[in-house]
């Protein structure tokens, strides 16, 4: 057979098998799963898919097999009603999970735990892991749960901040077991009015890292230390970050086990509330215990001209967020950003009125988290003027190992929608040797999943539209969750329902 038709032949397969590398199954939704409903998803436990669902003061996990059809329905009938429930955090093992829950119950919050296995079934009793007494009635999260990437720690933890001078830190390091290794009791001196407490991020060792900063009446951050709380200490070490005349934004931290570093970066500002000029790096070595890069990033005008989207040149990254940070094994990086805004008839989106304090921060008059709150799913929405909120481009930027830039890529979007953001922004799935970007684009009235890939060169690609796309389902992807290598589950709305997605990449 000639040469050419054996090309052709190749080439005919090779696009078949693209075509049909991605695959969407879809669950049928309970006649209780209205848009009311409360979720989150649990993840794969054994071959199962675990949805944790709770709607008028019921709570249950729903199981569904791997064509997404439920299984069995198991309800949690330890998990207090919504009245006095105030978060749920999970935490997945291969053939378990640890749900994590805080209620109030006249002037004390529990705070507790239970195992779950893959069947949704309870295994063992409900541990009681602390109590807080406070004198009101508790709506934000008192404790806060973060676990170490390879799962083998679990840290909870909880700020008294009725000295607003001097927080107390209390901490709790379990391991996989949910086993006590240690507790710790400190103090943290907040002498200014305006100094914060940033997201905090557990490693494979036991160690909290988290930002302390100053921040001058939501302006830019002046004055900023990152702060460790090793496993086995009671003190924390301070290690201020030399910001010199620049100021910072909001600063993310991404702690980076197989290099035993954690990496801080910020976008960052010439002058007070001026526009984004680059973005600011620090690194520090968890062996060594020094600092190995403190340098800032530039955006060149071509960056600029790519990613400004409406904005003029200057004010090309004003409207952008850092949100995910990658870590390489050879020391390099890769920052992922996002256009995101909102306007109304009565006043546009301002960030400075708007970004410090969200998503990260709710107080009370005793208790703070500086974490988010993890129920992500909120139907409830009130506001008192129309709002369209916008969520644009996204940019992604690689560093090598010295903060050098290697290459940049800008994903075209432009997404809107009023009252809510539940079906804008992305979600980023990490299959090894790509990064997959996936987020709804507005086709012939209708948004459609859309699916970019990035290589390790920095090259983007559009992948064919999704196998079984089918109309109907409004995909959630901000929502969504990798639940192994090469599965993400995606909730969606179908008609006036809630129902879940399996992404397969085969």
């Amino acid at each position: 057979m000639p040469v050419t038709k054996w090309l052709i032949i190749v080439a005919l397969i090779l696009a078949g098998q693209s075509a049909t590398a991605q695959k969407i199954v879809y669950s049928e939704p309970d006649r209780e799963d209205s848009r009311r409903m409360d979720f989150e998803i649990v993840g794969k436990i054994g071959s199962n898919f675990l949805i944790y669902k709770n709607i008028r003061n019921e709570a249950w996990i729903s199981i569904l097999d791997n064509e997404m059809k439920q299984i069995r329905k198991e309800e949690q009938k330890y998990v207090p009603d919504n009245d006095r429930l105030i978060n749920v955090d999970f935490f997945p093992y291969s053939d378990f999970a640890y749900m994590i829950f805080q209620y109030q119950k006249k002037n004390v919050v529990y705070c507790k735990a239970s195992k779950i296995d893959g069947n949704g079934k309870l295994v063992g009793e409900v541990i009681d892991l602390d109590t807080a007494h406070i004198g009101f009635a508790a709506d934000n999260k008192i404790y806060s749960a973060v676990t170490s990437e390879d799962k083998s720690k679990i840290s909870l933890f909880k700020i008294n901040s009725r000295n607003k001078k001097l927080y107390l830190l209390t901490t709790f390091l379990y391991n996989d077991k949910l086993e006590l290794q240690k507790s710790s009791a400190m103090q943290i001196p907040m002498e200014e009015r305006n100094e914060n407490l940033g997201e905090f991020y557990l490693d494979n060792e036991g160690d909290l890292v988290f930002p302390k900063f100053y921040r001058n009446n939501n302006d830019n951050i002046s004055v900023a230390f990152m702060v460790i709380k090793r496993a086995q200490d009671d003190t924390l070490a301070y290690y201020p970050l030399s910001v010199e005349k620049n100021m910072l934004d909001e600063i993310q931290i991404k702690v980076d086990n197989p290099g035993k570093r954690y990496l801080l970066t910020s976008y960052y500002y010439k002058e007070k509330r001026g526009n984004i000029d680059g973005l600011y790096f620090y690194v520090w070595d968890k062996i060594n215990r020094k600092s190995t890069m403190q340098i800032t990033h530039a955006f060149t005008d071509e960056l600029r001209q790519e990613a400004r989207g409406d904005a003029s040149m200057k004010m090309a990254f004003n409207d952008y967020f850092i949100k995910h940070i990658i870590t390489r094994r050879d020391g390099g990086f890769i920052i992922a950003g996002e256009a995101y805004y909102t306007t109304s008839r009565f006043n546009n989106w301002n960030r400075w009125d708007y970004l410090y304090g969200y998503p990260f921060s709710s107080f009370n008059n005793y208790y703070y988290s500086p974490m988010y709150n993890s129920r992500n799913w909120w139907p409830y929405r009130n506001s008192s003027q129309a709002v369209r909120y916008h969520a644009d481009n996204i940019t992604v930027l690689s560093f090598n190992n010295a903060g050098g830039l290697e290459w940049s890529s800008v994903m075209g979007k432009s997404q809107y929608d009023d009252e809510t953001d539940d079906n804008m922004s992305f979600q980023l799935m990490n299959t090894g040797g790509q990064l997959h970007f996936l987020f709804n684009q507005l086709e012939k009235r209708n948004n459609l999943l859309t699916d970019f890939s990035l290589n390790p060169e920095g090259q983007l690609n559009r992948n064919p539209t999704l196998k079984n796309l089918d109309r109907g389902y409004e995909f959630l992807p901000k929502y969504g969750k990798q639940v192994s290598a090469r599965q993400m589950i995606i909730p969606c709305l179908y008609r006036n329902s809630i129902c879940f997605a399996k992404l397969d990449y085969n």
